[in-house]
């Protein structure tokens, strides 16, 4: 009898686990992916420019200044290649005009990436092949101007309130202590770099992150240093361009400035996934090739940022779900390390799957509807 009773409370252990995992797949099954957005970083390149005392000048580098390399082209690639393995079943396996969108700043360095990127995305199939020796496609990359919505490019200057924002960054108390800690090394950077103190401390004139770039792009491509540049100078140096950056966007007045700079792509990623709600439209995912201080300015409008300088080929994605209970949720994750998964980016205030209708709540006071209004204020 004992034995028949423990069968049979096995079976009703077993088939009660068995609907727990039909009922979960259920769940899983109906929640569906409607809408993907990135926004990444260009990958690799040579300086922008160098500090007037460099050891090196821009005839040392292939292409010159602030061009795409050899790496930051194998870098885009497997970008690429990761956002093909991502959305295996969502994209289609071919390239399909009406599902994907691509644009970039107009800079060389955006716009290669952005090539390059599309071969790792969308290798050619044998029906797409144009030349079986070249395993590339051509795919269109809509190039935006400087001045154009979305705005790609920040921190965008020719804004009179955003300029008064930044003095008065400078002079704040805030970013006084956070600097305090750096007069040491500030002193030697301007005693061998050729800066005055003056122009290192301006935010403006991004003096500070040219020396630290310069030095950083130079030692990953094993070019000669400065015996100055030690290679604890050179941490403090990365410490201190990633309060610049911060302070561009936030330390001071964050919100303020987010209305000004990245609440305006933060804008236009809502109307995008809001409108993919609605529309029957076969679109399926938007690419933007940008840069660095793209994604701070949005992660700082965001109030997520790590308080670390965005990698060569990071990558911010957002993603629209439908939930089986007809609900639209976004998701945000940040792939800055090839070596794992994206990092999930919580919205602060928001669950991890915020509903969509909550986070535009809490993203509402960085949207501004007249920017220009606003910059004349």
């Amino acid at each position: 009898m004992r034995e028949t009773y423990q069968t049979s409370s096995s079976k009703i252990t077993c088939f009660s686990l068995l609907l727990l995992i039909f009922l979960l797949l259920a769940s899983v099954s109906g929640r569906n992916l409607k809408f993907a957005i990135l926004i990444y970083r260009h990958g690799d390149r040579s300086p922008i420019e160098s500090y007037p005392n460099g050891l090196h000048n821009e005839s040392e580098w292939p292409q010159g200044f602030g061009q795409l390399t050899v790496v930051g082209m194998q870098q885009q690639h497997e970008l690429g290649q990761y956002i093909k393995k991502r959305y295996t079943g969502f994209l289609s396996p071919t390239y399909k005009r009406e599902e994907i969108y691509i644009q970039s700043t107009d800079v060389d360095r955006t716009i290669m990436s952005a090539q390059v990127n599309l071969a790792g995305l969308f290798p050619p199939s044998a029906s797409e092949a144009w030349n079986p020796q070249i395993l590339w496609q051509p795919i269109p990359i809509h190039v935006a101007p400087t001045l154009f919505n979305p705005a790609l490019r920040f921190p965008i200057f020719n804004c009179p309130h955003y300029r008064k924002l930044l003095r008065e960054t400078m002079a704040s108390k805030e970013l006084q202590d956070k600097f305090k800690p750096y007069k040491r090394m500030l002193r030697t950077i301007a005693a061998y770099s050729g800066y005055d103190m003056k122009s290192l401390r301006n935010l403006d004139t991004f003096k500070l992150w040219h020396v630290q770039d310069t030095l950083y792009c130079e030692s990953i491509h094993n070019f000669t240093l400065p015996t100055w540049a030690t290679e604890d100078l050179r941490a403090k140096l990365g410490e201190l361009t990633v309060l610049s950056l911060s302070s561009l966007f936030g330390v001071y007045k964050r919100e303020e400035k987010a209305r000004l700079q990245g609440g305006l792509l933060v804008k236009n990623i809502l109307e995008s996934l809001t409108n993919a709600t609605k529309s029957p439209d076969k679109r399926k995912m938007l690419i933007y090739s940008a840069h660095d201080t793209t994604l701070g300015a949005l992660q700082m409008a965001l109030n997520t940022y790590n308080e670390r300088l965005p990698p060569y080929a990071a990558c911010q994605i957002f993603e629209l779900y439908q939930e089986d209970t007809g609900e639209n949720t976004i998701e945000m994750y940040f792939r800055n390390d090839t070596s794992r998964d994206p990092y999930p980016i919580t919205l602060p205030g928001c669950s991890f799957a915020c509903p969509l209708q909550r986070f535009a709540e809490l993203v509402s006071p960085i949207l501004v509807n007249n920017w220009e209004s606003e910059c004349r204020r």
